[in-house]
C-alpha cells in the first residue's frame, strides 16, 4: 500500500480579536475552523472544533487582551484550552499565535518575592501541547528563552515604517527611554533618520508614573517620531512628547505596535501635543480618535504562518531584523 502525506494548514481563532484572524485567513486563502467556544454558567470555557484537525498543521490565533466580554486572563485560558483540544484531537503540530503576548512585562524579578509570570505563561502553553510560539514585538527578546521550543519573533517595523515615511521628511526617531534605544536605532536606519533619546525616571512608589527629564540628540525644528512597543496608560509617551516640544520639535508623532490604551490613555493622547498616533491592530481597538492611524499587522502574521507551514525562513521576511 502506498500512502501519500498531504499537509493541511488549519487556522483557528479565539474570541479576543476575531477580526484580525479573519483578515489573516483571507490572506492565507483558508477558512477559519469554528472552535465552538462558549461559557458555562459558572464562567468555565467550553471548546469543540467543528471539524477534524487530525494530522494537520494547526495555528491557533488569540491575542491576549481584555474585551467587554472577557479579561486578559480569560483570553489566555481560552487560548490554552484550544491548544489542549488540538493536541487531544491528534494535530500533527500546534502553533500558538499570540500577536500580543500576555504578562510580557513581568519577565524578571525586579525585587524580592515577585513572580516571573511571563515564564509561567510560556510553561503553560508548553504543557498544553504547543510546539511553537509566534508573537509580535515582544517587550523583551529574552522571552523567547522562556519556551522550550521555537519562538518566532515578528516585528511591526515594516508596516509602521511604511506609514511613517508618508507623514514627514527629515524625521528624527526618538526612543522614549534608554531601554528602547536598540529598537529605535533599527527604525532610524530603515527611515534614514537621525536618532534621539529621552531620559526619564519612574516616580518612586507610583505605578505607571514617569517624569521625562532631558533629550539626548538634536530635535530643534525637526519632526520627531516616538517609537515604543506599546502604549498602555499613555503616561510615558505623552511626557516624552511634551519634552520634545519644549526642546523645539516642529511636530511629534507616536508609533507603537500594541495599542493597549488602558484607563486614561485615549484622553491623554487626545489632549496631548502628539499630532498623529500610528498603531497596528495586534489588539482590538474599541476606541479611536481622529489623530489615530491604524495599520494592519495581518500581512506579516500571514507571511510568518505561511513560512512556518512551508518550512521556509521566517526571519528572511524581516531581513533578519527581528532578532537584532
Amino acid at each position: 500500500m502506498e500512502l501519500s502525506a498531504k499537509k493541511r494548514l488549519l487556522l483557528i481563532s479565539g474570541r479576543a480579536h476575531p477580526e484580525l484572524a479573519e483578515e489573516v485567513a483571507a490572506l492565507l486563502e483558508v477558512d477559519l475552523i469554528d472552535a465552538n467556544l462558549s461559557d458555562f454558567a459558572n464562567g468555565e470555557i467550553y471548546c469543540k472544533f467543528a471539524e477534524s484537525v487530525r494530522g494537520g498543521d494547526v495555528f491557533i490565533l488569540q491575542t491576549h487582551t481584555g474585551t467587554a466580554d472577557m479579561s486578559i486572563n480569560d483570553a489566555i485560558m481560552e487560548h490554552l484550552i484550544m491548544v489542549d483540544a488540538a493536541e487531544r484531537a491528534s494535530a500533527k503540530r500546534t502553533t500558538v499565535v499570540a500577536p500580543f503576548y500576555g504578562y510580557a512585562r513581568q519577565d524578571r524579578k525586579a525585587s524580592g518575592r515577585e513572580p516571573i509570570t511571563a515564564k509561567l505563561v510560556a510553561d503553560q502553553f508548553r504543557v498544553a501541547g504547543a510546539s511553537r510560539m509566534v508573537s509580535v514585538d515582544l517587550h523583551s527578546n529574552q522571552l523567547q528563552g522562556f519556551f522550550e521550543g521555537p519562538w518566532d519573533h515578528l516585528v511591526a517595523m515594516p508596516v509602521l515604517c511604511d506609514a511613517l515615511g508618508k507623514l514627514a521628511d527629515d524625521l528624527v526617531v526618538v526612543s522614549p527611554d534608554a531601554g528602547r534605544v536598540k529598537v529605535a536605532e533599527r527604525y532610524a536606519q530603515r527611515l534614514d533618520a537621525d536618532l534621539a533619546i529621552v531620559h526619564k525616571r519612574r516616580l518612586p512608589n507610583q505605578k505607571n508614573a514617569v517624569e521625562a527629564k532631558d533629550v539626548v540628540g538634536d530635535v530643534d525644528g525637526k519632526p520627531c517620531v516616538l517609537i515604543d512597543d506599546m502604549i498602555d496608560t499613555g503616561g510615558t509617551i505623552v511626557a516624552a512628547a511634551e519634552l520634545l516640544k519644549e526642546k523645539g520639535a516642529s511636530k511629534v508623532i507616536a508609533a507603537t505596535t500594541h495599542g493597549v490604551f488602558s484607563g486614561p490613555a485615549i484622553e491623554r493622547l487626545e489632549n496631548s501635543c502628539i499630532e498623529k498616533v500610528v498603531v497596528t491592530n495586534t489588539l482590538p481597538l474599541t476606541r479611536t480618535i481622529d489623530k489615530m492611524e491604524v495599520v494592519s499587522i495581518a500581512p506579516l502574521i500571514a507571511a510568518a504562518i505561511r513560512g512556518i507551514f512551508e518550512d521556509t525562513s521566517v526571519s528572511e521576511i524581516f531581513g533578519g531584523g527581528n532578532y537584532n
